[in-house]
C-alpha cells in the first residue's frame, strides 16, 4: 500500500527545527507518510517568489492536507501574510484552536481545568484585506461578513460540538456597535442553533468575553467568532495555559486542511536548539485525528502529558532547561515505556 502524501511547509526561523522534531515523533509512533516539502514564508520571498507561492498552493490543493511551520510576516509593510494567502486561496474557512490545561506547566490558573475550543472564521472580516487610501492622510479597511460565510462556519462549529459530545457553544461578537456586520453574524448563529436543540447556545460581547476569560475561563466550552476577534482571543487563551508554545490549530476547508502552530517564527532563538515543538506537534495530532489515526494521536498525547507532568524535560519557555532534541528524545522514550 502506498503511503499517504502530506505537504510540509517547514517555514521560517524555528520552523525547520520544530518541523523536524514533530516528524521524528510521528514516525516514532509508527505513522508512515510521504512528506512532500513545499516553499512558503520569508524564504520564498528571498528567492523572489511570493510569500505563499502558487506552486505550493496548487500542491496542497492536490494533496488535500498539509502541516505548516511558522512563517514570518513583516509588521506594517512588506509582503502579505503567507497564512492569509493560503487560507483564502484554499478557502480554509474554519480555524480551530483548542486550549487545555497541561499538567506540570505553570500558568495563571494552576489547579483549574481549562478545556475550551475556539472556532474562528478564517477568510472574511477585516482579514479579507480590502484596504485603500481614501486620502493621503486617511487609510480605510473594509470589514466583510457574508451570510453564506456565517452559515458554513456555524454548521461546522455546531457539528463539531455535537460530535465531540460537548454541551455549550458561545458566539463572540460586537453587535452592539457593528449592527449590520456583527448583527448578521449573531442572527445566523441563532438560526443555526435551532437545528441543534440539545446544545446550549448563547453569546457574549468580545470585550466582556476577554474579561470573563481571565476571571473564570472554566465557564466556556466552545467559542465561535469572527476572524479578528478569534485571532486575539485565541492568543489570550494560550496565555491562560502556559503560552503560545502549546497552541495548536487546524485550518479546515471543504476539500483541504492545513495544520499549523499558532505562534510565530521566533527568529531570535532560531538555530539555538531550544525551541518548544509542542504547538506544532499538537497541530500534527489534530492532523492525525483528521486522518482517523486516533490511536497514534492518543499515544503521543499521553506521552507529552507524562513528560510535562514529570517536569524534568521541559523547554525554556515552560520553565525548564531541556533542548528541543532532549524534549523529543524524552517524548519518544516515554511513548515506548
Amino acid at each position: 500500500m502506498s503511503k499517504r502524501k502530506i505537504g510540509v511547509i517547514p517555514g521560517d526561523g524555528i520552523g525547520p527545527e520544530i518541523t523536524k522534531t514533530t516528524l521524528n515523533i510521528l514516525e516514532a509512533v509508527g505513522f508512515e507518510a510521504e512528506w512532500v516539502y513545499l516553499d512558503g514564508g520569508l524564504g520564498s520571498v528571498e528567492k523572489g517568489q511570493a510569500a505563499m507561492p502558487e506552486s505550493t498552493i496548487e500542491a496542497i490543493r492536490e494533496l488535500g492536507i498539509a502541516l505548516k511551520g511558522p512563517t514570518t510576516t513583516p509588521v506594517g509593510t512588506g509582503h502579505k501574510s503567507a497564512n492569509v494567502i493560503l487560507r483564502q486561496a484554499l478557502d480554509l474557512f474554519a480555524n480551530v484552536r483548542p486550549t487545555k490545561t497541561m499538567p506540570g506547566v505553570h500558568g495563571p490558573f494552576e489547579g483549574k481545568h481549562i478545556d475550551l475550543i475556539i472556532v474562528r472564521e478564517n477568510t472574511e472580516d477585516l482579514y479579507a484585506g480590502i484596504e485603500y487610501k481614501a486620502h493621503p492622510d486617511v487609510a480605510q479597511s473594509i470589514k466583510v461578513i457574508t451570510r453564506p460565510g456565517c452559515q458554513r462556519l456555524f454548521k461546522y462549529a455546531f457539528d463539531m460540538v455535537r460530535k465531540q459530545g460537548r454541551k455549550r457553544i458561545t458566539a463572540v461578537h460586537k453587535a452592539n456597535i457593528m449592527k449590520l456586520t456583527d448583527g448578521m453574524f449573531l442572527e445566523e448563529f441563532y438560526k443555526a442553533a435551532k437545528e441543534y436543540p440539545e446544545l446550549k447556545a448563547d453569546d457574549i460581547i468580545v470585550d466582556n468575553c476577554c474579561m470573563q476569560l481571565v476571571i473564570n475561563p472554566e465557564q466556556f466550552d466552545v467559542i465561535v467568532t469572527e476572524n479578528l476577534y478569534g485571532d486575539i482571543v485565541s492568543d489570550l487563551c494560550a496565555g491562560l495555559v502556559g503560552g503560545l508554545g502549546l497552541a495548536a490549530s487546524a485550518n479546515i476547508g471543504v476539500n483541504c486542511a492545513v495544520f499549523e502552530a499558532v505562534h510565530g517564527s521566533a527568529p531570535d532563538i532560531a538555530g539555538k536548539g531550544i525551541a518548544n515543538p509542542t504547538a506544532l506537534l499538537f497541530s500534527a495530532l489534530m492532523m492525525l485525528r483528521h486522518l482517523g489515526e486516533n490511536e497514534k494521536a492518543d499515544r503521543i498525547m499521553n506521552s507529552v502529558l507524562r513528560v510535562c507532568d514529570a517536569g524534568q524535560c521541559l523547554t525554556i519557555d515552560l520553565g525548564g532547561k531541556a533542548s528541543t532534541l532532549e524534549y523529543q528524545q524524552e517524548v519518544i522514550k516515554t511513548m515506548a515505556s
